[in-house]
Order: C-alpha cells, then sequence, then structure tokens
C-alpha cells in the first residue's frame, strides 16, 4: 500500500508543494464547512424556536381581541396555528427533546412557563387541521410550496387552561445553496492561491531544475563550459553562483591533478626504463630476474594508479556496444591464456559504452576471481532496470565486515604487496570507478555454497 502511494505521489518539488497546500487548504475548508453548517444549523434551529415561541405566546392575545371585536376567533385565517383540547401529539409520533428544550428556554424568557409542552415532526399532508384549512381557502389558486415538505410541531398548554395552543414552523432545507457557495468559494480559493504559489514556486524549480541538470552533466563530463546564468529569487541566484564558482574550483583541481599525474607518470617510467637496461649488465641471473619483477612491479602499480585517477576524466566518448559480444570477448581472452574460465548464460542487451574502459573492469574482476578463487564464471542478464555482469569463484571469499571495504584503492585480502599473491590492490578500485562512470555500481557478496560473487550492475536507461 505504502508502494503505491509513493507511486502516486509527485516526485517533484513543485507538485509536493502544490500538493500540500491543496491538502492544507481542502482540510482547512473541511474544518470551516463544518464550523459553518453547525453555526446555520444553531441559527435556523434558534429561528424555529422564535417563530414557534411568537406564534404560541401572541396567538391568544390576538383572539382575545379579535373575539371581543368581532365575535369570532382569527384561526379561521391562519393556516398553521389552531386551539384544540386534543393533545398534539399523533399516535406513533415521538416528541423532539432537544427542541422542546431550547423552545421551553425562549419562552421563560419571554415570562411563560409551560404547563406542558410537546414538540415533534410531521409531514404537512399528514396534518388534517392544515390540510383542512387549506381546502376551505378558495383565495389559494395553488398549495404553497411548503405544503410538500415537513414542518415543526409544538403544542403549549398553559396552567389553569384546557386547550393547547398548537403552532407549526416548515422545515427549510437551506443546505444546498450553502454547500454550493462553499464548493464555489473553494474553487475560488484553489485558482487564486494554488495558481499564484505555482507561478512563485516554478520560479524557484526551474532554476534549480536546470541546476541539478548541470550537476548532472558535471559528474559525468567533467567539463566546465555551459554553467548556467543565475536566475529566479535571490537565495536562488546565490546558490548557482557559489555552484559555478565551486565547479569552476573543481575543474582547476582536477587539471592540476592530471598535469601533476603526468608528470609522475612521466618522471617516474623513465628511470624505470633505464632501470631495466642497466639491470642486463648484472651477471648473477636469479638477483637480475628479482630486479626485472620489482621494476615490473612498480610499472604495472603505477599504470594502474594513473588509470584510476584517469577513469571519472575520460574523453572516450559514449558507443553503441553489444554488452554481450563485449563480454564474450574478454572471457575469450581468458581462454586463449588456458585460465578456468567460463561463460555462463548471456542475454542480448544493447548499451551506450565506453568500451576499453569496461573491458579493463572486467579484465580485472575476472582477473582477482582467478587469483583468489581459481575458476570464475562470468554471465550476462538483465534485472529490472539493470544490466547485470555477474562474476563467480569458488575461493574463500570475504569476510562480511570487509566487503565494502575491499573496494577502496590499495586494500586487499592478502597483506603483502606482492603481485603474485594479489597485486596493489587497485583491481576492485577500478572497476567500481568505472561502472560509476557509466551510472552503475559493483556490489560483492559472499555465495552460500562458498566463493565471492562480484556483479557489475549498469543502467539500461540513462
Amino acid at each position: 500500500m505504502a508502494k503505491v502511494i509513493r507511486g502516486i505521489l509527485p516526485r517533484s518539488l513543485l507538485g509536493q508543494m502544490l500538493l500540500a497546500v491543496a491538502v492544507a487548504l481542502f482540510v482547512a475548508q473541511g474544518i470551516s464547512a463544518v464550523l459553518l453548517y453547525r453555526a446555520s444549523e444553531q441559527r435556523r434551529e434558534m429561528g424555529y424556536a422564535n417563530n414557534l415561541a411568537f406564534q404560541l405566546v401572541a396567538q391568544p392575545e390576538i383572539d382575545i381581541r379579535q373575539n371581543a371585536r368581532h365575535g369570532r376567533g382569527l384561526e379561521s385565517r391562519r393556516l398553521r396555528v389552531e386551539r384544540t383540547t386534543d393533545n398534539p401529539l399523533r399516535p406513533g409520533e415521538s416528541r423532539d427533546k432537544r427542541r422542546e428544550q431550547q423552545l421551553r428556554a425562549v419562552l421563560t424568557e419571554q415570562g411563560v412557563v409551560p404547563a406542558q409542552l410537546v414538540v415533534t415532526r410531521r409531514k404537512v399532508t399528514d396534518d388534517a387541521y392544515v390540510m383542512g384549512r387549506l381546502r376551505d381557502r378558495p383565495d389559494l389558486r395553488s398549495r404553497p410550496e411548503w405544503t410538500q415538505g415537513e414542518f415543526i410541531v409544538a403544542g403549549l398548554l398553559r396552567p389553569g387552561e384546557v386547550e393547547w395552543t398548537v403552532a407549526r414552523v416548515p422545515l427549510v432545507d437551506s443546505q444546498p445553496r450553502q454547500l454550493g457557495t462553499l464548493i464555489m468559494q473553494t474553487l475560488l480559493l484553489y485558482v487564486v492561491l494554488v495558481g499564484l504559489l505555482a507561478l512563485l514556486l516554478r520560479r524557484i524549480t526551474e532554476p534549480l531544475a536546470a541546476l541539478t541538470r548541470r550537476l548532472e552533466r558535471f559528474a559525468e563530463t567533467r567539463e566546465i563550459d555551459g554553467q548556467i546564468e543565475p536566475s529566479g529569487p535571490k537565495d536562488t541566484r546565490r546558490l548557482i553562483e557559489a555552484h559555478n564558482a565551486m565547479e569552476a574550483r573543481i575543474a582547476a583541481l582536477l587539471d592540476e591533478k592530471d598535469v601533476m599525474l603526468g608528470a609522475i607518470g612521466h618522471d617516474l617510467k623513465t628511470p624505470l626504463a633505464a632501470l631495466r637496461v642497466r639491470i642486463e649488465t648484472v651477471p648473477d641471473d636469479a638477483e637480475r630476474e628479482k630486479m626485472a619483477r620489482t621494476i615490473e612491479d612498480i610499472a604495472n602499480t603505477l599504470d594502474d594508479i594513473l588509470s584510476l585517477a584517469r577513469v571519472g576524466r575520460s574523453t572516450d566518448p559514449l558507443e553503441p556496444t553489444d554488452l554481450a559480444a563485449l563480454v564474450a570477448s574478454v572471457v575469450e581472452e581468458f581462454e586463449d591464456m588456458d585460465e578456468p574460465v567460463t561463460l555462463g548464460a548471456s542475454e542480448r542487451i544493447a548499451l551506450p559504452l565506453r568500451a576499453t574502459w569496461l573491458r579493463r573492469a572486467l579484465r580485472n574482476l575476472i582477473g582477482n576471481a582467478l587469483r583468489y578463487g581459481e575458476r570464475a564464471t562470468v554471465s550476462l542478464r538483465r534485472d529490472g532496470g539493470d544490466a547485470v555482469i555477474r562474476i563467480e569463484d569458488e575461493g574463500p571469499g570475504i569476510p562480511r565486515g570487509d566487503l565494502t571495504r575491499m573496494m577502496e584503492p590499495f586494500t586487499r585480502g592478502e597483506g603483502s604487496r606482492n603481485r603474485a599473491t594479489g597485486g596493489a590492490g587497485l583491481g576492485l578500485a577500478i572497476a567500481r570507478a568505472i561502472a560509476e562512470q557509466h551510472g552503475g555500481r559493483l556490489v560483492l557478496a559472499n555465495r552460500p555454497a562458498g566463493g565471492l560473487e562480484v556483479e557489475l550492475r549498469l543502467p539500461t536507461k540513462r
């Protein structure tokens, strides 16, 4: 469920900010709607109570004045108020205790203390008194709209009286209009608030998106050309300016490093070549052989160091490459040297690669597998969005706590620096740097059956 939610949620800063504001606004409007509804209900109920109280209190006085003046009451002209000796609560009807308490409080404020008070809810069409009065009114061409709904019926019996005063107030459903008003208000707020916020956030996120693309390009090429111009708010402009300055400094340091490494390579390889010539004059064959191996070790270590330094600054372009064919060709190189290397299951995968560097990584990994595990099995498969080159050996493996450390430069499972027993400890570091140069990663794991499993994972989409 969490994965589904994460998949639905926007991933960009602009999308997440707009979603957060929209959700907050929706919650706020929901709370506002509840409060408005409760306030509206309270006003409406108080209006019902006041209306009923007015009819119940004023009607007897009007009747007395009309009886004294005309000798008859006003009841015949009032559709919803009557005087009756019958209890206003019909069989099957229930009393509305809440409205009774509210109406009793209003009557008490008016100085009327009821002997009995009854409040109920009834359909207009079920009220014989009102329907009879409507039939007796020839002046009404059509029935009033309120006769299609319900009303609140309140009966008051005063102390010492035998007749009930019964009043009726139609129930008015005003919620659809209020709901429509709230919806229109919410939509207007969304358009104004979210729209303005989207414009503001776009001024921030567009420069950030451009800066992200620039970072990705610089991480891949290390080239200073194409720096973006500062734009957006002041804070964003300062961030871009600081990044441009940092890029320039990093590029300058890398250039200095390349010049230094080039000088080291030149200055060391020349004396090593001279030493190779001079040792030929050593009469002792065994001593001469030791000196030659030492010089070769120094030269190979120097090559590895220079290669590791050049991986991140490779000028080789990415070229479409059949990865399966490349893996097979490297395995064939070892087979031609009678090394116990086997090519396992392989899928056909085409990727933009720097083939020369990737061959170097595979040679290092297979060489390590043969050195420590005696045999190597190489396979290629697709795993989700990655192309996975797997090299398995049958050696002792690596202690679990040292798996990550073994990919650091000059780290070896065997403590000496003798190339016959393991080299300078740069093979895995170079392979990891080449994998990262292609946007991938190197993963080490011990096999349950024994031995080490190395995966060089390369993304199939970049």
